[in-house]
């Protein structure tokens, strides 16, 4: 495991040993910080489409140049 890994798994076991209003306090706070909540979609949409063929960015700017 990595560090991120390994700092990620710690701060759940924390989390899922708060009683639920602690830990539903802590989830409210970080869904009000846009910045996380941002990632959090960002992290999303990162593994919902994990599985789509890439492609070049300069095929992609090709398609999309407005002329």
């Amino acid at each position: 495991m990595t560090n991120a890994e390994v700092t990620a798994e710690s701060f759940l076991n924390v989390l899922n040993a708060l009683p639920k209003a602690e830990r539903d306090a802590v989830i409210v706070r970080l869904a009000h910080d846009e910045e996380i909540v941002q990632d959090l979609l960002d992290l999303a949409t990162i593994e919902e489409r994990r599985e789509e063929p890439g492609r070049r960015f300069r095929e992609f700017l090709a398609e999309n140049r407005e002329e």
